[in-house]
């Protein structure tokens, strides 16, 4: 539950300008998790979020810009609990997720910010993640198995 709660928290942050913890947790239970602002607070923490100009002046949540060991093992985690399989065709790797899954575990991708992604987009239960190469794909496909 944990691991789902925070990758929708930046599955949220990702797509919204969200600036204060009493939004993050109307959007998480919008979302369907039951959640204090206590919670949201430790989640902020645990993943390093930190706040960054928005466009309209304001501040929003962002995540790190140089993740350290403990963040990457979170965002991996949130990866793993949401993947399925995945397939490659020349330089696009598919990857299944389960139902409802993909967009949290796309956004725990795009994190990551890996070399090989050039960008990902984000179905209900499918990725495309675009490399520029089909060696970077072979390479990227080695790395998520990991």
């Amino acid at each position: 539950m944990k691991s789902k709660r925070q990758a929708k928290l930046i599955e949220l942050i990702q797509q919204r300008e969200v600036g204060t913890q009493s939004e993050l947790t109307l959007l998480l239970s919008e979302a369907g998790f039951n959640v204090t602002q206590a919670t949201v607070s430790r989640d902020i923490r645990e993943l390093k979020l930190t706040k960054t100009p928005s466009a309209n002046g304001d501040v929003k949540y962002s995540m790190s810009a140089a993740l350290d060991d403990q963040g990457m093992e979170r965002l991996s985690r949130v990866f793993s609990d949401g993947f399925v399989s995945m397939d490659n065709a020349g330089n696009i790797l598919v990857i299944r997720t389960y139902n409802g899954m993909a967009n949290a575990v796309a956004a725990a991708l795009d994190a990551m910010r890996l070399p090989e992604v050039m960008g990902s987009v984000a179905g209900d239960d499918v990725i495309f993640c675009v490399a520029r190469t089909p060696e970077q794909i072979v390479t990227l496909m080695e790395k998520l198995k990991k």
